[in-house]
């Protein structure tokens, strides 16, 4: 019975804030991690500072929320068209175990180009996990790849090009044309303020 409710844990996920409601006070969720990412290379924040984050956390064995929320992710790049240069979409795998750079490049290869994905030890994504308050779990499955599964908050973070937090995203509530929609009224923000 725990095992059930563990494993559809990967696809629970209770409705977010909306992306444009602001609060009063500072989220506590930041982009802060020391990674490699899908190229072999040493990557921290600050590889991808002065660019707007799109940060989603999921493994390449996930049968259902990873492949629709990196399609999604997929489609917000192409609608963003020259603007999603800004934008710095990443993937931050939480089965570091099977998820090695081959693995990643292959796997995030197949929804877009730009996209990177990110492995490291079990420290540093527990480490990157806590700066994003993702939360995940392995739980024993025989029947799946590797005789387990990965449960995972299913959101994708909008992060500043400072590293703050800015919005989240869920693949099921939001379309690839909102989330687009939504970033790109960002960046024009960003072209009048300067």
């Amino acid at each position: 019975m725990a095992v059930a409710g563990i494993v559809g844990w990967s696809t629970y996920k209770p409705e977010p804030p909306l992306p444009t409601a602001r609060q009063l006070g500072q989220a506590m969720i930041k982009s802060q991690f020391t990674l490699t990412d899908h190229h072999g290379r040493n990557v921290t924040e600050q590889d991808f500072h002065g660019r707007w984050q799109l940060v989603f956390f999921g493994f390449t064995f996930c049968p259902d929320v990873c492949p629709t929320t990196l399609a999604v992710m997929a489609q917000v790049l192409d609608i963003l068209g020259e603007d999603a240069n800004k934008v710095a979409p990443m993937f931050i795998t939480v089965d570091p175990e099977r998820d090695t750079p081959e693995v990643l490049a292959e796997y995030v290869g197949a929804f877009h180009p730009d996209i990177v994905g990110l492995t490291g030890t079990p420290e540093q994504i527990k480490q990157a996990a806590k700066s994003f308050r993702v939360f995940y779990g392995k739980t024993e499955r025989a029947d799946a790849p590797g005789g387990y599964v990965m449960g995972h908050s299913g959101y994708m973070y909008l992060m500043t090009p400072d590293g703050s937090y800015d919005a989240v995203f869920s693949e099921n509530l939001h379309p690839p044309e909102k989330i687009a929609a939504e970033i790109q009224r960002r960046l024009k923000n960003e072209r009048i303020e300067k």
